[in-house]
């Protein structure tokens, strides 16, 4: 079997027949000769990550034993785990129990270069969101601030007929608040949507486009997955409305120091 990729180099098409040559050699009268054997292609996988597309070929055990003159031994085992995520915790039992007899790996060793990437780049883009989400709640600061300024009257009036100084804040506080909420909610829903479809919104963009996004020769993936945490969507959506609200707080303290007397003075 053989893996999309390597299939396309190739050219080969299920039913044909292909030679695998080897490193190791035979001595022959002929001379000295490459061992190699010759396989039919009998199926081609695609599991979207290029370097195995491109790169992997699964032959029989048997084969494999005869091709290599290995016999009825094989130079490694490979364990399968329900929870992929116990890798690294599983192997590092099993170093100790083998006591460096033979090599142990994990599937995060192999591409530990690209996961740390993938980290990094994951706290680089919760930095870039929060710093878009204080923006937006600047713009709440700013939107409120010209509502104070447009409605001193209107706030003097009120506090010449009792309200007091921290009903005028609240009124405020629940007013960005609404709008936080609102444009959370939104936000929230959007993300969610985007999140859940994004595989099928990739392809039709590319067919706009007329090119790919995820080139599978430049990037380690050739399709762009998603999977939908439900815990970051709450911190995120806890972290915008708590900003909202924080952004409140200097207009509803701006809007509380007015005072009646000098506000009604020339009305």
């Amino acid at each position: 079997m053989l893996g999309a990729e390597l299939a396309n180099y190739l050219g080969a098409y299920q039913g044909d027949k292909v030679t695998v040559i080897t490193p190791q050699i035979n001595v022959t009268p002929g001379g000295i000769l490459p061992r190699l054997r010759r396989f039919t292609v009998v199926g081609i996988f695609k599991v979207g990550m290029y370097e195995y597309d491109r790169n992997l070929a699964i032959v029989h055990i048997t084969d494999a034993s005869k091709l290599l003159r290995l016999g009825a031994a094989v130079s490694g085992i490979r364990l399968q785990l329900k929870d992929m995520f116990e890798a690294p915790r599983i192997s590092s039992q099993l170093r100790q129990h083998l006591l460096g007899r033979y090599r142990v790996s994990d599937w995060t060793q192999a591409h530990r270069n690209f996961f740390r990437a993938i980290k990094m780049e994951k706290r680089v883009m919760f930095i870039i969101l929060l710093l878009i989400v204080a923006v937006a709640a600047f713009n709440i600061v700013s939107t409120l601030v010209m509502v104070v300024t447009d409605k001193r009257p209107d706030i003097a009036i009120l506090r010449t007929q009792g309200l007091t100084t921290r009903q005028v804040m609240w009124i405020f506080v629940l007013l960005g608040g609404m709008i936080g909420v609102a444009g959370t909610i939104l936000g929230v829903v959007g993300g969610i949507l985007l999140a859940n479809n994004i595989e099928n919104i990739v392809p039709l963009v590319e067919k706009f486009l007329g090119t790919k996004l995820m080139a599978p020769d430049v990037y380690y993936i050739s399709d762009l997955p998603s999977r939908l945490l439900w815990s970051d969507v709450y911190i995120i959506a806890a972290i915008g409305i708590f900003l909202s609200l924080l952004a409140t707080l200097y207009p509803a303290w701006q809007a509380a120091r007015i005072n009646p007397a000098e506000v009604l003075r020339y009305e």
